[in-house]
């Protein structure tokens, strides 16, 4: 049998053989154990205490910064003052964290974590798109969260864009 033979037989065999899902999922820690996916309700309650965690942030930073410098926290509209710096503590929170452990405090709480499913590592870009213009479009696409009840992978909007999932950690 000739090199470009077996080359070609390989091929075949490989074409006719894909690697399963959990192949696909290159971090070597996650391939030790089944990938259960998050549902719905677990992400619903890691985001809500992420919620408390922000706005608990919000406040012990933005409150008494704003009173220092005699800047309105009644004002409540879109481009306020309060309204930017809660955005920017809001986005800087998901995205950090995400970015750098993987999870925020309400997925950690809940042994959630996000994975990229062709890499093993999130990139900036990544990151920023599912935690910025993704979570914007999911938010005002009130489907795109929704979505992860039904999706085999339980993957938001938000997920799909990016080529994300979250997933349980074994503890």
């Amino acid at each position: 049998m000739t090199n470009e033979s077996a080359s070609n037989q390989i091929d075949d065999h490989s074409a006719a053989n894909p690697p399963s899902e959990e192949d696909r999922i290159p971090d070597p820690v996650l391939q030790s154990f089944p990938v259960r996916y998050a549902g719905f309700w677990m992400r619903f309650w890691a985001y809500l205490l992420d919620l408390i965690v922000v706005g608990s942030i919000g406040r012990l930073l933005i409150n008494p910064l704003f009173r220092a410098l005699d800047i309105s926290l009644s004002e409540f509209n879109m481009f306020a003052p309060i309204s930017i710096a809660s955005a920017v503590i809001f986005y800087l929170y998901f995205v950090l964290m995400t970015k750098y452990f993987k999870q925020t405090l309400g997925k950690m709480v809940f042994g959630l974590k996000v994975i990229d499913l062709k890499s093993d590592k999130l990139s900036w870009g990544t990151v920023l798109f599912r935690e910025w213009i993704g979570r914007f479009i999911s938010a005002t696409v009130i489907i795109g969260y929704c979505l992860v009840a039904f999706l085999p992978k339980k993957q938001g909007l938000h997920d799909l864009f990016t080529d994300t999932t979250v997933i349980h950690t074994e503890r």
